[in-house]
Order: C-alpha cells, then structure tokens, then sequence
C-alpha cells in the first residue's frame, strides 16, 4: 500500500466502518437481539472485510504487474499465491 495515500484512505475508512459494525453486533448480542438480525449484521461485517481484502489483493497485484525489475516473474507468483490463500479462506467459511 506504499505508493497510493488515497486508497490507504479509503481501505482506513472501510475498516473503520467494519469496526463499528461489529461493535454494533456485541451491542446487539448483549441486549439479546433475535439471531436472525444478529447474523444478518454478521455476514453484513463478513462482505464488508472480503471487499476489504479484495482491495489490498488487487492492489498488491498491480503492484507486481507493473515491476519492472529483475525478480518481476517472482513478484507476480507471490500476488498468485497471495490471491489463492486469500480465496481459499471463502471456501472455509
């Protein structure tokens, strides 16, 4: 996330956002709201951090794509890799 202050910005105030959504949802839990509307707000928080993630994977991939360097093919099979951790975990939830 080195060279863009502006998508920093917006990754901060998403998370930021995901934080307060999931205080919401403690809140909710302790004054014992109906589970339905607790998981609702749950996977609400759980959409909100994979947009997140899909963020910082894109941006680490064009990261990558555009390295000039010598070591660009290793760059871009780190990206990969990263990407399939990444989209592995969707599968566990």
């Amino acid at each position: 996330m080195a060279d863009s202050g502006d998508k920093k910005q917006v990754i901060m105030r998403r998370l930021r956002r995901i934080e307060g959504q999931v205080r919401g949802i403690s809140r909710m839990v302790e004054e014992e709201k109906p589970c339905e509307e607790v998981l609702m707000q749950v996977a609400a928080a759980r959409a909100a951090l994979d947009k997140v993630g899909i963020q910082i994977i894109s941006h680490r991939m064009r990261e990558c794509l555009q390295d000039q360097g010598l070591n660009g093919e290793e760059s871009v099979r780190r990206a990969i890799d990263m990407f399939v951790r990444y989209s592995s975990n969707f599968s566990k939830a």
